[in-house]
């Protein structure tokens, strides 16, 4: 029996990332909402109750406006909100399952399923190792950079990076959230143990998608020290049969001379760690798609885990 699928907000760039992936599976039936009406909360309110999987790739106000709408009743509708809305609820598995047993079961058992956002699934892959290893403790003073493509920025960025007359900022790598109040902060901090939130540079650059996000680490205040070869075992023990994240042979960075491309997982669903550095200081890289692991490609991952599917289906990795 097919599952019913509906997308809330399917004309998103999570959305249709979503729905390229569905291409081809048999096994699932989208549920379309007439386009004229898929603001209408009563016809939305159909479409979410009658689905067994609602994904929902809005804003966060209209997320929470979509969970409301379930009737009172159901309990065999599966929400999937890749929102910032319910992240740090605690009655919402966080969709990361990767992480551990605990977040696994969560989401093989749960009916609402909040997926990580971008930055923060590249930072919670390393740092929630390294507090739950105790190579860190909860009050280190983590200070993360990190680089994406445009089109996490939102439809109105993409139209300006893909517009024939943008300026010639746009062509340029550029910092934003400049006053540390990025939207991904409060799950950073919740999700990886830490006392107090990261310090976060996120930058912005003109390509489509793909993300590298990069924690350095000085070793003298490491709570317990390690080489970063002996780290990159004790990631690579992590991350034993995880599909979806590939901690990355000790001195591989060597293939590509040394250069991280950001862009070099674009399309893809699944994430690279790296290792780096030397005793003094380390450095640790996740990369991998913002639309992919990031996003879409994270939410059909939860989907299909909860379906008790290959986690794996539909997805390029």
């Amino acid at each position: 029996m097919k599952a019913k699928v509906y997308i809330d907000g399917s004309e998103g760039t999570t959305g249709l990332r979503i729905n390229e992936r569905f291409q081809g599976r048999d096994d699932i039936e989208i549920l379309k909402i007439d386009s004229e009406k898929r603001k209408d909360p009563e016809e939305r309110r159909k479409f979410i109750n009658e689905s067994d999987i609602t994904f929902l790739c809005l804003p966060d106000a209209a997320a929470i406006e979509a969970v409301s709408l379930i009737n009172p009743d159901n309990n065999h509708t599966v929400i999937i909100d890749a929102s910032t809305a319910h992240r740090t609820e605690a009655d919402w598995a966080y969709g990361l399952p990767e992480l551990g047993e605990d977040f696994l079961e969560k989401i093989k058992t749960g009916n609402r399923i909040a997926v990580p956002g971008c930055y923060a699934s590249g930072f919670n892959m390393m740092v929630y190792p390294l507090v739950k290893m105790g190579y860190i403790g909860s009050d280190y003073p983590v200070c993360v950079t990190a680089l994406s493509g445009y089109s996490g920025a939102g439809k109105k960025a993409i139209a300006l990076y893909e517009s024939e007359d943008k300026t010639n900022d746009l062509y340029a790598p550029r910092e934003y959230a400049l006053s540390q109040k990025h939207k991904h902060l409060k799950e950073m901090k919740a999700i990886s143990g830490l006392d107090r939130e990261p310090l976060f540079t996120p930058v912005v650059d003109d390509y489509y998608s793909g993300m590298i996000v990069s924690f350095p680490i000085y070793a003298h205040l490491m709570k317990k020290k390690a080489t970063p070869e002996e780290l990159q075992k004790a990631f690579e023990e992590f991350y034993t049969n995880k599909k979806f994240i590939k901690v990355m042979p000790f001195g591989s960075e060597e293939e590509g001379n040394n250069f991280f491309a950001a862009n070099a997982y674009s399309g893809r669903d699944d994430a690279q760690i790296y290792i780096t550095g030397n005793e003094d200081r380390l450095l640790i890289t996740a990369r991998f798609d913002n639309l992919g692991k990031g996003a879409s490609g994270a939410a059909i991952q939860c989907m299909n885990i909860r379906l008790g599917l290959p986690e794996e289906k539909g997805l390029c990795i």
